[in-house]
């Protein structure tokens, strides 16, 4: 598969501050790949290099196998949509897509016919002589989209678009995107806080952290297999603890809690008595009430504290006995727990599969 976009060992330092630490991907042609991190971890610093807005300290950055060092922004097969649309409100829609287009001294007629195809490839035909404001926030997203497009650039670059929209219409144009981006196949490179964005766009996720990649994955396998603490704690909700191995090995540990309980876990590796760990558990891996009779689960009581009622993502706030430290367990969305309350006692459970220990520190 041809490779789209190439990063080898790319560093950017500002004076004494390493904002992006030799960090190498890659993205195939036609993907959607996510660079997901908190503010500051070097993410948009990373991608103002691809775009050629900055350079970098050292390392390549090669757009289909061409090295870009050098090359201004404008010359460069990228193009890059900020939060912000930059929308021009005194032109139309078919006026802010053509821009580029004149900008390239493209022909009257090439532009009209570039400006009407873009336009029914992201699902807006017939709106070219619209104002700016006649359109939705979902709509101008598509038509800033649309005019980066009609250029047809290798890579798109997202500089967190959707951060300026409301909950509601963020949550949408998610599925928008994604939609979008295999409709036209253009190959997407996206940044964002928002793991939510990043898992369900993106093909390949890359969860960076203080300037580095901590993984590389599939969405499924960073939620369910993380190679990290950083990672276990960022994407997605979990429960952590801080414990003690008490029976090492490899594949299944013991390890001893606080309130001193005792309770065995997968290991990310293996684990030597002793060794001081971080247990992680989510949410939707308690069970609550379990049967007796199944086998292979660590068992305690927990106090609820408060229901959290969110529909289908809907949770019990609960501590252990004698445990300042409160956790989260789903509710299945069955009914079945409509009776517990605030200050109910109830046992939970988890299989020792569903849990995940990493060295601590």
């Amino acid at each position: 598969m041809a490779i789209d976009l190439e990063v080898r060992q790319v560093t950017k330092r500002f004076g004494d501050f390493l904002a992006v630490d030799e960090v190498s991907f890659e993205v195939p042609q036609g993907h959607f790949f996510s660079i997901l991190g908190p503010s500051g971890c070097g993410k948009t610093s990373l991608l103002r290099m691809i775009a050629g807005f900055s350079e970098p300290s050292s390392g390549t950055i090669a757009i289909r196998g061409t090295p870009v060092a050098g090359i201004p922004p404008n010359r460069r097969p990228v193009n890059l949509i900020f939060q912000h649309l930059a929308l021009f409100p005194m032109m139309t829609v078919g006026q802010n897509i053509a821009f580029g287009l004149q900008r390239r001294r493209e022909s009257r007629a090439a532009i009209d016919a570039k400006v009407r195809r873009i336009l029914e490839r992201v699902g807006l035909p017939g709106s070219a002589d619209k104002r700016i404001d006649q359109l939705s926030g979902g709509q101008q997203q598509r038509v800033a989209i649309a005019r980066c497009l009609v250029l047809d650039p290798t890579v798109l670059l997202l500089d967190e678009p959707l951060g300026a929209l409301d909950l509601k219409l963020r949550e949408q144009m998610k599925v928008e995107l994604k939609k979008l981006q295999a409709q036209v196949g253009t190959t997407f490179v996206y940044i964002t806080h928002d793991q939510s964005e990043a898992l369900v766009m993106s093909d390949r996720v890359a969860v960076m952290n203080r300037g580095r990649f901590e993984q590389v994955d599939t969405p499924q396998n960073l939620y369910h297999q993380p190679r990290t603490p950083f990672v276990a704690r960022f994407v997605g909700e979990n429960n952590a603890w801080s414990g003690t191995v008490r029976a090492g090995g490899e594949g299944l540990v013991e390890i001893e809690i606080p309130g001193g309980r005792r309770v065995r876990s997968a290991a990310a590796l293996p684990l030597a008595t002793g060794a001081a760990v971080e247990l992680f558990i989510r949410p939707e891996a308690f069970l609550i009430q379990p049967d007796p009779g199944l086998p292979q689960l660590n068992r305690f009581p927990v106090m609820v504290k408060a229901l959290l009622f969110d529909g289908a993502n809907s949770r019990l706030l609960a501590a252990p006995p004698d445990e300042s430290r409160e956790l989260l367990i789903a509710l299945p969305q069955t009914r079945q727990y409509d009776h517990i309350r605030a200050g109910d006692r109830v046992e939970v459970g988890w299989h020792e599969q569903s849990g995940i220990c990493f060295p601590a520190g």
